[in-house]
């Protein structure tokens, strides 16, 4: 077996509009080709040896209906017959559940291709889902053929990944919280700072720091002396302290503070380097040593008797106290310490890292040293009953406990923690104390502030050991985005074949008039407010995220194509209008897709999109449009540029939205009113009419900025000052007038297109006209004929060139299919072949006669546009 293609969706694709996260690989089966799991000997009994649970796995917390969707692989099933795509799809789900990734969703069926599938996996961090998927065909393949398989550094291996790249506890419950409320998140490329919301409306994350969070509230935070003694001048109990930087200031502490003591770090965090009740010189000299690892200003205070608390503060609030002990075990009189620790992981609460709610113990150095100072080793039998603390710290990160005390606190300690976050100015503040009792005020209990952390973590709170959880992310996400403010943007999406460039430039056009900040994307670039920051075609998911991810747009304008569907999926999970312009046969037997009505079901993922409120925007008058009305679950306006088309009248008639071409007016209906825009003949991009192309696109283009909320006037205004040029709409539509003669440049790639620039052009008077045309060699053999059929129906005399990139196809080939189709109607048809775009231009500027029309239909499109604005200087 052989994986011959690996793509990772990180948004709404062709292969779920739900499932944002999927790996999907195409598999070559070679050899095991047309091989079932009941036709290879023994395969369900070696299999499930390998995988005993995966015929046990149910997905929690789903309905009857959602559970039946995801049912597990059986041996049953297996002696039955399965498809070994299908039990590679269960294999890749089941390793990473045995990584503590829990996924479920994926499918499985045949490619084009005989002997090949599609296999995909819904996965929860990416790369761990690529190796997943990687190793399962290998298994499945390994179980076919009798190998042996292990499957330990597989999972360990993936399980690493998990570790490495999913989010920590804290940072992921303010996102899920976050995404309850819809509100988006986009995790910021090769940092751990986490996006909340879109444009000018974002927030951002780092753990449980926000972009409002104080710098200099962190400062204090991190340096423990500023910290005491502002909080001993605001009249907050502290342990008497102080710094030493070497053991001849650390005699002198002891000298004046006496045991027992506490040794840590100056500028440490989360109990790096801390040592706790120290009662003698030779404990205090190794604390010394392990806090100057970590800084060379090392704290030594009073050690506070008491137990542990941690008190967490959000916007100046109290939310939530726990009660923190750290890693231990109790002696029964039998087991050794080692097995004592052993049978406290056997919690299935406990597992490595942050996957499960505790963390396993591991006796480190740090825990063999208290051993050490106890005379213990791990082979020591502790007495019944006898309680021995194996970490100096309760950090749950070490394996220690929490107990939630947030209803036992007393008025006094709540008013105490919220002045500490005003005093040192945090938004978000996590207080450590020691105290006898928390529901005794602090100042009778003999207790002490013992440190104040920025970025504290969440996870004691909200997954305690004992006592009720707490969902502590919420009043940060109530912080970041309070009531009546809003995470996102409007974002308006364009897909089709043919005119969505233009489509986008005009609506994104609308919206700047009206004062927007409007960040947009073309298949020639990202603008934001109208500046281009990146050229190429940018119709993908990342230059999505490019728009959406700028502080300052406020508006996105999205021109989406098949390719980024294709390839990693859209940009954004929903958008509030969606507007497909036509599908029609173009790219064909590219990335698996090789009829219109698969093209048509891409294109279709991007309506499906549209929250429930927004709308889709179809073309009435192409049938794969309009059928996608049926797959929505928006609200549905067409467009169309016949003004009796039934299916108009019908949606109308039912009280729909609609824009037709009526009496050379771009007209809106809604209900039995008619809405007249304007005359099209006035929007310079129609070219007083003749570019019924163009038309249709004003059609879909004012359709979506009225039901954007945009008036008559608006729409009017800015169609009549969208100027169709080498700036604007680069590659569109662009016409030199030249003294002699006309150039027109455009970007006319496939049949549908090269039909509707005929309409143009048949409306066009000249004395003579010449087009520059080139192979196609992404497009199949009978697309290619077609487009050089109807190429040579328009022009009375033809320049063929050659692209720079034949996508594996020979020029000699391509000129002779061009040839023939050019041909095809016109036998006597003049043909130049000139290989370089550049020479054929040159050609074309020569030769073009006094009263003709020169076309190029360009691959270069701004070295075109160059050349052709250095000849109109010469001229």
């Amino acid at each position: 077996m052989k994986i011959v293609d690996l793509r990772t969706m990180r948004g709404p694709s062709y292969w779920s509009v739900k499932h944002y996260k999927l790996i999907v690989a195409k598999v070559d089966l070679q050899e095991l080709a047309g091989q079932w799991s009941n036709t290879v000997p023994g395969f369900a009994g070696r299999l499930m040896k390998l995988f005993p649970n995966i015929g046990q796995v149910q997905p929690s917390g789903m309905s009857g209906k959602q559970a039946a969707k995801h049912q597990p692989l059986t041996e049953e099933a297996l002696v039955d017959g399965e498809p070994l795509g299908h039990v590679i799809q269960h294999v890749a789900l089941e390793l990473q559940r045995q990584a503590a990734m829990p996924v479920f969703w994926g499918k499985s069926y045949p490619a084009h291709e005989e002997g090949v599938e599609f296999v995909v996996v819904a996965y929860q961090e990416e790369r761990a889902g690529r190796r997943a998927m990687e190793a399962a065909v290998d298994i499945v393949e390994a179980v076919c053929k009798k190998e042996k398989v292990d499957l330990k550094p597989i999972v360990a291996e993936l399980h690493e990944i998990r570790e490495d790249e999913f989010f920590g506890p804290s940072t992921y419950s303010i996102v899920a919280e976050a995404a309850s409320r819809n509100i988006p998140y986009i995790q910021l490329k090769n940092t751990s700072i986490i996006q909340l919301g879109y444009g000018e409306n974002q927030r951002r994350i780092w753990a449980t720091t926000t972009n409002l969070t104080s710098h200099a509230g962190v400062e204090v935070a991190g340096n423990k002396n500023r910290t005491k003694a502002m909080l001993h001048d605001g009249g907050v109990p502290v342990p008497r302290g102080t710094t030493v930087y070497s053991e001849a200031g650390l005699r002198d502490a002891i000298d004046e503070l006496g045991f027992p003591i506490v040794t840590k770090p100056l500028d440490g965090n989360h109990g790096k380097g801390a040592t706790i009740r120290i009662m003698n010189w030779k404990d205090a000299a190794e604390g010394l040593k392990a806090a100057q690892v970590y800084s060379r200003a090392v704290i030594v205070e009073q050690f506070i008797e008491g137990f542990d608390f941690r008190l967490l503060v959000v916007n100046g609030k109290l939310i939530a106290a726990a009660k923190r002990t750290p890693a231990a075990v109790t002696g029964n009189g039998k087991s050794t310490i080692q097995q004592l620790i052993d049978e406290v992981n056997k919690d299935p609460r406990r597992g490595i890292g942050h996957e499960k709610v505790l963390t396993s113990i591991k006796a480190d150095k740090h825990t063999l040293d208290i051993l050490k100072g106890r005379k213990l080793t791990l082979k020591s039998v502790l007495p019944a009953g006898e309680i021995l603390y194996l970490k100096s710290t309760a950090n749950i990160s070490t394996g220690g406990t929490a107990t939630d005390v947030t209803d036992q606190m007393h008025p006094y300690n709540v008013l105490l923690a919220e002045r500490v976050a005003g005093i040192v100015g945090l938004d978000i503040c996590g207080i450590d104390l020691m105290a006898t009792d928390i529901a005794v005020p602090l100042n009778e209990s003999r207790g002490a502030v013992i440190e104040v952390n920025a970025a504290p973590g969440f996870r004691m709170h909200i997954a305690p050991t004992d006592g009720l959880p707490r969902n502590v992310a919420a009043p940060v996400v109530d912080m970041l985005f309070p009531p009546g403010s809003t995470a996102r943007i409007p974002i308006i999406a364009v897909t089709g074949t043919n005119g969505k460039t233009t489509t986008t430039r005009l609506i994104a056009h609308l919206v700047a008039s009206k004062g927007y900040k409007v960040g947009f994307t073309t298949t020639d670039g990202i603008y934001i407010q109208g500046v281009q920051l990146q050229k190429g075609d940018c119709t993908g998911g990342q230059s999505a995220e490019f728009v959406l991810k700028d502080p300052t747009v406020n508006y996105a304008v999205l021109e989406t194509a098949r390719g980024g569907m294709l390839r990693s999926g859209l940009g954004f999970h929903t958008c509030d209008i969606a507007v497909v312009t036509n599908v029609a046969a173009d790219h064909l037997g590219l990335r698996d897709i090789h009829t219109v009505e698969e093209m048509a079901t891409v294109k279709g993922v991007l309506p499906r999109t549209v929250r429930k409120n927004g709308w889709a925007v179809l073309n009435a008058d192409d049938d794969l449009v309009y059928a996608m009305a049926r797959t929505v679950d928006c609200q549905v306006a067409l467009f169309s540029m016949d003004e009796n088309n039934p299916r108009i009248r019908e949606h109308v008639e039912a009280g729909g939205v609609a824009a037709v071409y009526e009496e050379g007016y771009v007209t809106i209906y809604r209900n039995s009113y008619k809405l007249r825009i304007d005359r099209a003949a006035e929007f310079p991009v129609t070219f007083e009419g003749r570019a019924g192309f163009n038309i249709e696109n004003c059609l879909a283009a004012g359709l979506a900025g009225y039901l954007a909320g945009f008036d008559k006037d608006a729409i009017k205004t800015a169609f009549r000052t969208f100027i169709p040029s080498g700036t604007k709409t680069p590659g569109r539509m662009n016409v030199y007038n030249f003294p002699k003669f006309e150039v027109i440049v455009d970007y006319a790639h496939n049949t549908a297109g090269i039909t509707k620039f005929a309409e143009f052009m048949d409306a066009t008077t000249a004395t003579h006209k010449i087009g520059i045309v080139s192979g196609l060699g992404d497009r199949r053999d009978e697309d290619t004929l077609g487009f050089a059929r109807i190429a040579g129906r328009i022009f009375d005399e033809v320049i063929l060139r050659q692209d720079r990139d034949l996508r594996g196809k020979s020029a000699e080939f391509l000129r002779e299919i061009m040839e023939r189709g050019l041909r095809l109607d016109k036998p006597d048809l003049k043909i130049t072949y000139i290989e370089n775009e550049p020479d054929a231009i040159d050609h074309l500027l020569k030769h073009t006669p006094k009263g003709g029309v020169g076309v190029i239909f360009t691959e270069n499109i701004s070295a075109t546009l160059a050349k052709l604005d250095e000849f109109e200087k010469n001229v």
